[in-house]
């Protein structure tokens, strides 16, 4: 267990929420084009996939999945960039939206969660089938992370991913529940609430989810906490017995001890969405999964260099890892 290595935040960017916020407020846009994939589900449902480089595959270049955050897209800076940087070390990238989350509705009243793996795992069975002779890599942010943690663990020894890398995970989903709804982190369950609830409400209008949550838009409107919202939506929706359930089953830091492939996971210890009591103990981390704890980067943060001529160091570490696998 690595503490403290490489990153050195920015001199005055050291603050948790400032290594949070920065990119979202000051990081330009990085133009990337991208082609989309429109990934048929078994149950009838979508997911958007941006494909970028993809020309590069016949080449037999390496392929990365990218997996976002809650309420994250193609748009978000932490996804932006870390495209960017993969293209141009001779990656192929590809970021499979969640359902839903790339601007267009997926069909059906069900959403995505922390531990939905089903989705991912039908996406990368099928860039297998279709690119056997190029490894493939995976990278997760946030509840991405979790996921892909989730799924490393499921799958074990039946992983086709070379090397995965997990961002700022909510390991233990209960725990970062509590801490989002205390204090200043109150300010990031509030803008994330108010687009996950934004989107339940628009599925009102194109389902009967008053029947469904046997809740009404006004319920909706009056969720204040992600226990809330997981316990009226998320856990129901998605079949589990209450929020209780959902949370136990979908934290990933139960998976990780099953974990067979080579695995990185990234975290700072100032990170406002939750305490350091999500993260899990030696005994429970295998040789092959490489914990990197720093004591700044806030979430999904990690700006080194100066205010001025700030460096996204997040995306050079991950690059930099899979590169030990090619």
């Amino acid at each position: 267990m690595n503490k403290y290595e490489n990153f050195k935040p920015a001199k005055g960017l050291a603050n948790r929420h400032i290594q949070t916020l920065f990119s979202t407020f000051f990081r330009k846009e990085i133009d990337q084009k991208a082609e989309v994939e429109e990934f048929k589900l078994d149950d009838g449902d979508i997911l958007d996939c941006f494909w970028y480089a993809k020309e590069k595959i016949n080449k037999n270049n390496p392929i990365v999945v990218i997996f976002h955050g809650l309420s994250g897209s193609f748009k978000s800076p932490y996804i932006q960039g870390v495209i960017d940087n993969l293209v141009k070390n001779n990656f192929v990238a590809v970021l499979m939206h969640f359902r839903g989350c790339s601007g267009t509705p997926n069909y059906l009243a069900r959403s995505y969660h922390s531990g939905e793996t089903k989705d991912a795992k039908s996406f990368i069975d099928s860039i297998v089938k279709k690119y056997p002779q190029n490894k493939l890599f995976a990278v997760g942010y946030s509840i991405g992370g979790n996921m892909l943690l989730k799924l490393l663990g499921e799958l074990q020894d039946e992983s086709k991913i070379i090397a995965s890398v997990s961002v700022s995970a909510p390991m233990q989903l209960d725990i970062t529940a509590d801490s989002i709804n205390s204090g200043f982190s109150k300010f990031y369950q509030y803008h994330l609430l108010k687009s996950l609830k934004t989107t339940l409400l628009s599925k009102y209008k194109r389902h009967d989810m008053d029947s469904l949550l046997n809740k009404n838009e006004q319920d909706i409107k009056n969720i204040k906490t992600f226990w809330e919202f997981d316990n009226i939506y998320t856990a129901p929706i998605h079949g589990f017995d209450g929020v209780n359930d959902y949370y136990i089953k979908s934290s990933s830091r139960q998976y990780i001890k099953h974990i067979k492939s080579n695995t990185l996971i990234i975290h700072a210890l100032d990170d406002p969405f939750m305490n350091n009591d999500i993260l899990p103990q030696k005994n429970e981390i295998p040789k092959n999964v490489k914990l990197e704890l720093y004591q700044n980067g806030g979430h999904l943060g990690f700006i080194g260099g100066t205010i001025f001529k700030p460096k996204y160091w997040l995306e050079g570490r991950i690059v930099n890892y899979f590169k030990n696998y090619l």
